[in-house]
């Protein structure tokens, strides 16, 4: 006779249930990581253009009768004023790159090293170097290109 007073869950039911889930996680915690880290990279893509045509629009506009431009650094992207970037000039508006995002490379007029800057000339916008920006994360990276005519592109 089945006796209706014996219900629950069993140890081995517990332990199924929760190896099962476990493995689930174990599954999908990468996946999550991969995503956080691809909009990282991506919102490092669009800091570094937008700040490209920041500087390049205020070049156009003659914004204080000057030129503007970016510094690249490996954690950083720096607007200064003039020709000639100074790290101490007040009116340097710096944006920061988020880890595990960087810029890995920039070669700007031929010269490749790890920081760089271009200009863009007072009115009509042209920089005065072309070349790529490369950032990269952990798994991947994406090339900023600076054209002799001040466009950008991702590749």
């Amino acid at each position: 006779m089945y006796n209706f007073y014996k219900k629950g869950i069993t140890a081995m039911e517990i332990l199924i249930v929760v190896s099962v889930l476990g493995i689930l996680f174990l599954i999908t915690l990468p996946q999550f990581s991969k995503i956080k880290e691809n909009q990282i990279l991506k919102n490092a893509l669009e800091d570094v253009v937008s700040t490209l045509h920041n500087a390049q629009s205020q070049s156009l506009a003659s914004v204080n009768s000057s030129e503007y431009g970016v510094h690249f650094q490996s954690d950083r992207i720096i607007v200064f004023k003039g020709k000639i970037f100074s790290s101490g000039a007040t009116d340097n508006k710096t944006i920061n790159i988020i880890s595990p995002a960087s810029i890995s490379n920039v070669t700007l007029g031929g010269v490749s090293s790890n920081t760089g800057d271009v200009y863009f000339e007072r009115l009509s916008g042209v920089p005065n170097k072309t070349g790529t920006i490369t950032i990269t994360t952990p798994s991947t990276s994406k090339i900023v290109t600076i054209s002799a005519t001040g466009a950008v592109s991702v590749n």
